[in-house]
């Protein structure tokens, strides 16, 4: 699939958009990739990286000639950005964004769908790393990996479609799903690990942090992540987030019990679930 997009222009060039710009680049995918953001700095490495072509912190010069824009910024400036992109983008532009919640953003595209000038479809490609900025980015950070695409009910079957190519000629799988039903399931795999990992890294006393190894930084490494990130996923996905965590909690309770009451078959018959599940996704 070669530069089937004459200009890209990737608002938030962190590691998520300067790995879509890298690989749009690696790929030959994109004739111009342009990086929109607010530090100049960060800008700067984006260019001289190779992730993006020119730069700029004037969003609507950035969107103004562009056939397709990805909003990878935090969750909680979305929605904002995409009224703003709307207002600047030429009509009939094609517009993307890389956030791990979908409900509330899909939602609010689709609250002024009748006055919009461009088209959405919004996406969340499940990748990324502990790490930040776009220096941690790289172009096969999609390879292999799930994206999934999130139309609405109203959105046009082609604005799916060239959305999901988009996504797969960038190396990923790509899933179509409701938005409701992306932040159910990501609840679950992605978003409740979180807190679960972030609360046993700070439930760990500090006399213990010398004696830790492998299993201690496997369960708690993603708690490295950036908090304010993290804390608007969490909060604009609650309802889910909260429900996973009482599943957590249940199943918590039941390997206590058998802990107090000394049950091994109990506990070893839930220590065999969880392996079986654990298995069931590989190395």
């Amino acid at each position: 699939m070669k530069a089937p997009w004459q200009s890209v222009a990737i608002v938030g060039v962190g590691l998520i958009g300067g790995s879509i710009g890298l690989a749009l680049k690696a790929r030959g995918i994109a004739q111009r990739v342009i990086g929109v953001g607010r530090s100049e700095p960060s800008l700067a490495e984006a260019r001289r990286l190779g992730a993006v072509d020119e730069t700029t912190t004037d969003l609507a010069a950035g969107v103004a000639t562009a056939n397709l824009v990805v909003v990878a910024s935090s969750v909680a400036s979305i929605g904002e950005l995409l009224g703003l992109i709307d207002a600047a983008a030429r009509p009939g532009t094609l517009l993307t964004d890389a956030g791990s919640t979908k409900g509330s953003i899909v939602a609010g595209w689709e609250k002024m769908r009748r006055s919009r000038r461009c088209r959405f479809v919004g996406s969340h490609p499940i990748a990324g790393s502990h790490r930040k900025g776009p220096a941690a980015a790289a172009a096969d950070l999609f390879t292999g990996r799930v994206t999934v695409v999130t139309p609405a009910k109203a959105t046009p079957q082609q604005d799916t479609e060239e959305v999901a190519a988009f996504w797969s000629a960038l190396g990923s799988t790509v899933f179509l799903m409701p938005p409701k039903d992306h932040d159910r399931l990501l609840a679950a795999t992605s978003h409740v690990p979180h807190v679960v990992a972030a609360a046993l890294a700070a439930a760990t006393p500090a006399e213990s942090i010398p004696l830790t190894a492998g299993g201690w930084r496997d369960s708690t490494r993603i708690a490295a992540g950036d908090p304010g990130l993290w804390a608007d996923i969490l909060l604009d996905n609650a309802p889910e987030v909260v429900r996973g965590l009482r599943r957590v909690a249940g199943m918590t309770a039941r390997m206590q019990k058998a802990l107090e009451t000394h049950d091994r078959r109990a506990l070893l018959s839930l220590l065999e679930r969880a392996k079986e599940r654990r298995d069931a996704v590989g190395s």
